[in-house]
């Protein structure tokens, strides 16, 4: 039962809409309330508003509560909105396979790029770089790869605003050297890390773009320079190109529907 003094006023229908949703059965105010613990007059009035608003319905006997077409619609679209979690799932999959390392789909965020999810490598020597990690802007593929997106201007006051931290010895610390990186970046149309982000670990990353070439996420892939070398993951750039197109394809459907 939760403590009712700790649950906020706005968090409470929702937990009624969560023990109806999860019931096999239909259930009485009284019942719901075994599981929240909140005052009956509480309950009972949050059922009746459900009610009115069309979350909820009683059964034809009166006494117990069942979904009623809102939270029912609520429920399908939550499923239907993870088949494009599943899509890029198995699309990174795809892509660990043949590259045996660690990839990654990465965004950016207000501190640095942002790893949304990943595929590990089943390798027992690899480097843990969690989902939620929020890794520089300036010395890694991903970010990289979304700074060179940026138009030629927006990139240039984007660089001039960065903390050039250093991570590593081959870290680019020199605005003027990381525009022309950037660049060569947008040219080439993939990114690098060669050893810059951490001393013994290599990246490359590609863009993922939207219907009008926006950037907005990066497909990469990392690992130990005992494993990979830098041109080995230029080789590899058709097949991550590639990846990056079919996974903005699935972002852009889920988007117009």
């Amino acid at each position: 039962m939760a403590d009712t003094d700790r649950i906020p006023t706005n968090l409470r229908t929702l937990l009624i809409l969560e023990v109806v949703g999860q019931s096999d059965v239909p259930m009485s105010p009284t019942e719901i309330n075994a599981h929240i613990g909140l005052p009956k007059q509480t309950v009972h009035r949050l059922c009746a508003t459900l009610v009115e608003e069309g979350f909820l319905v009683y059964e034809p006997t009166g006494k117990r509560l069942r979904p009623a077409r809102r939270l029912r619609l609520i429920g399908s679209g939550v499923l239907y909105a993870s088949r494009t979690h599943i899509a890029r799932r198995q699309i990174l999959e795809t892509v660990a396979r043949q590259v045996r390392e660690t990839v990654n789909f990465v965004v950016p965020g207000e501190g640095g790029m942002s790893y949304v999810d990943r595929v590990e490598t089943d390798w027992a020597f690899r480097v843990q770089l969690p989902i939620g990690t929020s890794v520089p802007f300036h010395c890694t593929a991903s970010g990289k790869t979304f700074l060179a997106g940026l138009p030629r201007a927006a990139r240039r006051k984007m660089v001039m605003s960065l903390q050039l931290e250093r991570k590593s010895d081959r870290t680019i610390t020199d605005p003027d050297r990381l525009l022309a990186e950037l660049d060569r970046v947008a040219r080439q149309g993939y990114a690098i890390d060669d050893e810059e982000f951490m001393d013994g670990m290599i990246a490359i990353a590609v863009p993922i773009r939207d219907a009008r070439g926006r950037f907005f996420a990066a497909l990469a892939y990392h690992g130990p320079t005992l494993r990979l070398n830098v041109e080995g993951l230029a080789e590899s750039r058709s097949l991550l190109l590639d990846a990056a197109s079919r996974l903005g394809e699935v972002m852009m459907d889920a988007a117009g529907d």
